[in-house]
């Protein structure tokens, strides 16, 4: 029988339809938008996710030519580091704080980033959902009286099934998590002032959570007691949706922010904090950095210069050349994230003559993207983590000049997967091995992310981009002065 992965987006739900290869049979996207009530502040109703649930899935069914019943398994992926309090029937007492949310800067002060490093193998940020718990708890009435906070995925899984369960992945981004235990860390929790009793429960990713109750059958559309698996955060269901679960090659999802990652089978941690270490599926852990605005970048770029889309871009920005004929592009537009994590970074173009023209500032948007990708890359090859070709995922990805850019700024082979959005066929895969489709996560791995394109290196771009690079690193360390 078919099952369902779904996506909880920023901008989008959406919802895809896999058979018992994981052939994606049906799909639909339902779009809503975040709210941003105060600069630094990011929120999001709940009640977005939750009534285009069902709408979506009836599209996704219809697409497919299914009924509900058809339907064996869901699982559900999706926007990471929101935070949401809730009661004991899982029911949204305020609305998400997301992703991009700021607010709580002051409440990772008297946390040690050493123990938040060392134990939980995560770089002491605001944006993770210890401090938007602690933030909660100091200021929101109602958040104090919540029974458990939860994270997007899993506010969706409690209000569906009724189980309030994290997967490791989910629980490895909040940095209450200990990577030697593979559960809630003493320290860190009482270091946040957090009661335990207010986390959920850790489990598999691949796990089934439960089934859905008349609720959650009202909610999606679909029949009561359908399997609903665990289910994990979007930047680890993109590399599972793209086959990747084994150590050899490193990701880059170009959405809009970008990751760079790569799956290790030991729980290595980077003492320079550029890196993060995640629990993955079954043994594995995956070594990333979170990202920084990239494919945002880009629509800022087109908005600022009035250029139609993606496709114009890259016209324009082939007209120039490998190293934009020396303009150098920062893509600090919401901080740095590479070479460094620095919140005051900002993004900026350098090496600007009258001679030069908007093919060379488009070019140095998609080279300066680029090199901070190449710095996560260089970062992971010192750790000894293996990234022997580079996968790209993600709407970038249908980009055939970004792609060649990164093949010769990583000096490596670049693989691209058929479908640039791979997170909801990662829930899919999930379900599937929720209800026994498949026996293991690797198996089901095997059917999906099938490779359609492989760009190589070029030898005299490679050596362009190697001065283009330092050049690049030479700016960002001039520019320190500069941030705040």
């Amino acid at each position: 029988m078919p099952v369902i992965g779904a996506d909880i987006g920023t901008q989008s739900l959406k919802v895809v339809v896999a058979d018992d290869d994981l052939t994606i049979i049906g799909e639909a996207t339902t779009p809503y938008q975040p709210r941003f009530p105060r600069p630094g502040w990011a929120e999001q109703d709940t009640a977005l996710w939750l009534d285009a649930l069902a709408p979506t899935i009836g599209q996704a069914l219809a697409d497919a030519g299914l009924a509900p019943t058809d339907i064996a398994g869901l699982g559900i992926a999706g926007q990471l580091d929101g935070c949401v309090a809730t009661d004991r029937d899982g029911r949204a007492l305020g609305p998400a704080l997301i992703w991009m949310d700021r607010r709580a800067e002051e409440d990772i002060e008297g946390v040690s980033a050493e123990l938040a490093r060392t134990r939980g193998g995560i770089v002491l940020d605001p944006t993770h959902m210890a401090a938007k718990i602690r933030w909660l708890l100091r200021n929101d009435a109602a958040a104090r009286r919540a029974a458990r906070f939860h994270q997007p995925v899993s506010f969706l899984v409690v209000r569906l099934t009724g189980a309030h369960v994290f997967d490791h992945g989910l629980a490895s981004t909040t940095m209450l998590y200990g990577l030697a235990r593979r559960d809630w860390d003493p320290d860190l929790v009482d270091a946040f002032g957090i009661d335990l009793a207010l986390l959920p429960a850790i489990a598999d990713a691949f796990s089934p959570a439960g089934r859905l109750t008349a609720e959650g059958a009202r909610l999606t559309g679909l029949r009561p007691g359908t399997t609903v698996a665990v289910g994990t955060g979007d930047d680890f269901a993109n590399p599972l949706g793209g086959g990747l679960v084994s150590p050899g090659r490193a990701v880059c999802t170009l959405g809009t922010a970008e990751v760079v990652g790569a799956v290790h089978d030991a729980p290595i941690v980077d003492g320079r904090a550029l890196v993060e270490t995640h629990g993955y599926v079954g043994p594995t852990y995956f070594l990333e950095n979170p990202g920084w605005l990239s494919g945002g970048a880009l629509t800022w770029f087109q908005n600022l210069c009035g250029i139609a889309d993606p496709v114009a871009l890259d016209r324009l920005a082939a007209t120039s050349a490998p190293g934009a004929n020396g303009v150098t592009f920062l893509p600090a537009l919401s901080g740095a994230m590479a070479p460094e994590w620095i919140a005051g970074a900002r993004g900026c173009f350098y090496g600007l003559t009258a001679g030069h023209g908007s093919a060379d500032l488009a070019r140095a948007v998609l080279e300066g993207c680029a090199f901070a990708m190449r710095d996560v890359i260089d970062r992971l090859v010192a750790m000894g983590v293996r990234s022997d070709a580079l996968v790209l995922l993600g709407g970038g990805a249908r980009s055939a000049l970004w792609s060649a850019i990164r093949a010769d700024v990583a000096a490596r082979p670049v693989a691209v997967v058929a479908r640039a959005d791979t997170s909801p066929v990662g829930a899919a895969l999930l379900a599937s091995v929720s209800v026994g489709r498949h026996a293991s996560v690797a198996e089901a791995a095997r059917l999906v992310g099938q490779i359609v394109a492989t760009v190589d290196p070029v030898a005299g771009r490679v050596s362009a981009y190697e001065q283009a690079y330092r050049r690049y690193r030479r700016l960002f360390d001039a520019l320190r002065p500069m941030y705040g």
